[in-house]
């Protein structure tokens, strides 16, 4: 009886393994799906989106993605009031972004960070502190062309970073034709190469608002 039952139960076992082994082959041979045309392309708009991000003030960026779903209603903007917000949002980020590039940052005695406004005479404090650089080290800080050119780079910068959101590009361009098509895929990604390439042929000292702090 007792090999009877050893039989029966070392049948039970290999059935058992038996089914296992096809399971676990099965699980092997699942593949990933794969990702539509409209994933990859999402996919490498967020990639550049970030990518571009990385050269703008982060508060302006943050407010822009944050504000822009909301304002914009996800794309469906059914009235001018939303069309104007929209277009307000982008000009008060823009904005931002230019005027934040003339903005730097040091560190005091205590080691505390203080910011400023770049001045052709030097540093102006805006924090309300009554601390004052020292003349020979004001100097470092004065306002340079370098300063206008990173400015006016962060535009367009924003402004290819406006052009992959696709909240603003349904709200501004519903019913977009080809041409318009083509060029908002194109040129926001072409204004993005070109400036990123400026800004690293032509790097800044500067950490202003929204930038990684001074280490000085």
């Amino acid at each position: 009886m007792e090999a009877i039952k050893k039989l029966g139960t070392e049948n039970v076992v290999a059935s058992e393994t038996q089914l296992e082994i096809p399971l676990l082959e099965d699980e092997q041979i699942v593949e990933k799906p794969k990702k539509t045309p409209a994933q990859k392309v999402i996919r490498k708009t967020f990639k550049k989106t970030a990518i571009l991000a990385n050269l703008l003030p982060s508060g302006s960026v943050l407010a822009f993605q944050i504000l822009s779903p909301v304002i914009t209603h996800e794309g469906q903007c059914h009235s001018s009031i939303s069309h104007s917000m929209t277009l307000g949002l982008l000009a008060f980020c823009a904005i931002s972004c230019f005027f934040l590039n003339f903005t730097d940052s040091f560190r005091d005695e205590r080691g505390k960070v203080r910011y400023g406004f770049a001045t052709f005479r030097g540093l102006w404090i805006i924090d309300g502190s009554n601390i004052t650089i020292p003349p020979e080290e004001a100097t470092k800080y004065k306002l340079k062309f370098l300063d206008v050119f990173h400015a006016l780079l962060s535009i367009l910068v924003f402004g290819a970073v406006a052009a992959f959101d696709q909240n603003v590009i349904k709200c501004l361009y519903p019913s977009p034709s080809p041409e318009t098509q083509e060029i908002l895929a194109i040129l926001p990604m072409a204004v993005g190469v070109i400036c990123t390439l400026l800004f690293v042929a032509f790097p800044t000292t500067r950490h202003g608002i929204g930038f990684p702090l001074s280490r000085r």
